[in-house]
C-alpha cells in the first residue's frame, strides 16, 4: 500500500469519525444526559458495534464528544482573552464566553458533567472520570495563558497554575448553579465573578513585549 492510498483512507476514516460525532452531536442535543449507545448508532444509521469499532468503547465515544467541544470552548475563551480591550473587560468577556456556551447549549453540558441524570451508568458515561480530566484540561490551558500574558514574580509558573485551576473551579461551580437555579441575570453573574476575581490580578504586571491579559 503507498502513501497516498494510506492517507486516502485516513482522511476517509477521519471523515467518518466527525460524522459519526456530529451524530452524537444531535443526540445529545435532544436527549441530554439521556443519550443512549442505541439512539446515537440509530441516528448514524449503523449498528452499535460499528460504533464501538470507531470509539474503542463507551467511554471513548464521551471522551471524543468532550475533547470536540472542550476544544471549540478553550477557542473561545483564548479569542476573548486576546480580544482588544482592557484586561477587566477581558476577564468578563472571558466568564461570559464560559457561561453563553454553556447556556446555549445545556443538553450538552449536562451530557458532559451530569452524565449519570440519564439513567445511562451502566454505558460507562461516569461523570467523575469523565469531567475531571476535562476541568483539569481548562485549568492547565488558562494557567498557560495566564503565565504567558502576566509577570508574577519568580514563583509565576506556580502561581499561574494555582489561578488557572481556581478560575476554571470557580466558573464551574459558579456555571452549574446558576444554570440550575438562575438567581440572577448572566450579566449580573460575569460581573460578581469579576469582582471576585479582581484584586490581585489588577495589580500584576504586564509581561515586557507581550499581549497583556
Amino acid at each position: 500500500m503507498d502513501t497516498t492510498q494510506r492517507t486516502d483512507q485516513e482522511r476517509s476514516a477521519d471523515r467518518r469519525r466527525r460524522e459519526l460525532l456530529e451524530a452524537a452531536d444531535r443526540v445529545v442535543l435532544r436527549d441530554g444526559p439521556g443519550a443512549s449507545m442505541n439512539a446515537i448508532a440509530a441516528e448514524a444509521g449503523i449498528t452499535k458495534p460499528i460504533l464501538y469499532r470507531h470509539f474503542g468503547d463507551k467511554g471513548g465515544l464521551y471522551a471524543a464528544l468532550a475533547k470536540r467541544h472542550t476544544d471549540a470552548l478553550l477557542d473561545s475563551l483564548r479569542a476573548a482573552l486576546d480580544a482588544p480591550a482592557e484586561r477587566r473587560e477581558r476577564v468578563e468577556q472571558t466568564l461570559d464566553t464560559y457561561l453563553t456556551a454553556i447556556e446555549a447549549r445545556p443538553q450538552v453540558y449536562r451530557f458532559l458533567m451530569h452524565p449519570a441524570e440519564g439513567g445511562h451508568q451502566g454505558e460507562g458515561f461516569d461523570v467523575g472520570k469523565h469531567s475531571a480530566p476535562l476541568l483539569r484540561r481548562m485549568g492547565e490551558e488558562l494557567a498557560q495563558v495566564i503565565e504567558e500574558r502576566l509577570d508574577l514574580g519568580p514563583d509565576g509558573e506556580r502561581l499561574a497554575r494555582v489561578w488557572g485551576h481556581g478560575i476554571v473551579g470557580m466558573m464551574h461551580a459558579a456555571g452549574d448553579w446558576w444554570l440550575g437555579e438562575r438567581p440572577c441575570s448572566r450579566r449580573e453573574l460575569v460581573r460578581s465573578l469579576a469582582d471576585l476575581l479582581w484584586g490581585r490580578l489588577a495589580a500584576a504586571g504586564d509581561k515586557v513585549g507581550g499581549p497583556g491579559f
